[in-house]
């Protein structure tokens, strides 16, 4: 250092506490409209606070968490200037991983790392995060947005959450249940959700683009222009589509008693590294396809990148979801009642394929 002093203060080296306390300010109404009858105070403790009296009607109740992002779709959302939705797929992420265990998921918690906090912008990003809980019916209980100067661009930022939920020991969802015979059911995704995006920004050539610069706007343009393939919607609107929380009406369709045997969430690396995760040692998964074509509609983005990729459709199984964003392991006897419960919520579920003796793979029909 040189010997001759010089005053430095936290805003000087780029940190601006007075729009942090801003930020803050815009985001608690959004945060208290998240509150469960659990929750003790609000945002602005060392902590968030949330009861656990109400656990005590449980047999032997077992917590269980899950941490997740959104990965690089953010680099899209901040190409597009987008940021409203961001917060929703970061909350399915954790709530439907956690949901595969049979849980509720009670709490929520984010963090935002940005280089430079601007209360507006991080309003948005909260707001989706906030409507992710209200769907899947968890408490937003705190957070973090962390100012990171001189080691992200100024409008560049990353998220992670975190999710707690509870399951009854007796009712907890395990894969062991499930046997050769079962039949597999499927709930439809949005589109490719968060998961195949280092592969979609190859296709659509947004690498290496900076946000705000004249490369970035003409790249903006044609990703907005609507397109015939896409069923009349634009590049941007497709990939962007929020991840779908599954939390509601799987809930409620284990508190009827229907006897789910597992469940999968859909997400990085495809079906054929999730459903297998819902299988015990003996049992395969029998997934209906033919050649590029699955048992059940794709979402036209899906098949768009995929083409333009020449994805072969192995590779495309270990990417995307393929339209299928949760799966539901059931007996084939109770298939019917499931089904009409689920069409009865206002889903439209499908069936993805069969359980067959194996050795817990995901294997397709037309490699039989």
């Amino acid at each position: 250092m040189s010997e001759t002093s010089k005053h430095v203060t936290y805003e000087d080296a780029g940190v601006d506490t007075a729009e942090g306390a801003r930020a803050v300010d815009a985001i608690k109404q959004m945060v208290a409209e998240t509150n469960r009858p659990e929750v003790i105070g609000g945002i602005g403790g060392f902590g968030g606070l949330f009861s656990a009296a109400a656990m005590k009607d449980m047999e032997d109740p077992i917590l269980i968490s899950g941490t997740d992002g959104v990965g690089t779709k953010l680099v899209l959302a901040q190409l597009l200037d987008r940021h409203e939705t961001v917060g929703q797929d970061l909350v399915a992420m954790c709530v439907n991983d956690i949901l595969a265990s049979g849980a509720e998921p009670l709490f929520f918690l984010d963090y935002v790392a940005i280089g430079h906090i601007e209360a507006e912008q991080m309003a948005k990003i909260v707001k989706g995060v906030a409507d992710g809980c209200k769907l899947a019916g968890c408490a937003l209980v705190g957070g973090e947005m962390a100012e990171h100067p001189g080691v992200m661009r100024p409008d560049d930022y990353d998220m992670a959450g975190f999710a707690v939920g509870v399951v009854d020991r007796p009712k907890m969802i395990n894969p062991e249940n499930v046997k050769a015979g079962d039949v597999i059911i499927g709930l439809p995704s949005t589109g490719v959700h968060s998961n195949g995006y280092s592969l979609v920004r190859k296709v659509i050539g947004v690498d290496g683009i900076i946000p705000g610069t004249p490369e970035a706007e003409a790249k903006r343009a044609e990703l907005e222009q609507v397109l015939e393939e896409l069923g009349g919607i634009s590049l941007a609107d497709a990939l962007l589509a929020p991840t779908r929380i599954y939390v509601k009406p799987v809930l409620e369709l284990l508190r009827g008693g229907a006897p789910v045997h597992a469940l999968a969430h859909i997400t990085g690396g495809g079906i054929t590294e999730n459903l297998n995760r819902a299988l015990p040692a003996d049992v395969d998964a029998l997934v209906e396809r033919n050649g590029s074509e699955m048992g059940w509609p794709v979402p036209p983005v899906i098949t768009y990148v995929s083409e333009h990729a020449e994805l072969a459709p192995n590779e495309a199984c270990k990417t995307f979801n393929m339209g299928v964003g949760l799966c539901i392991i059931c007996s084939a006897d109770d298939e019917a009642g499931i089904v009409a419960a689920l069409e009865n919520m206002g889903e439209h579920p499908f069936r993805v394929g069969t359980c067959v003796e194996g050795t817990g793979e995901v294997k397709y029909t037309d490699e039989q």
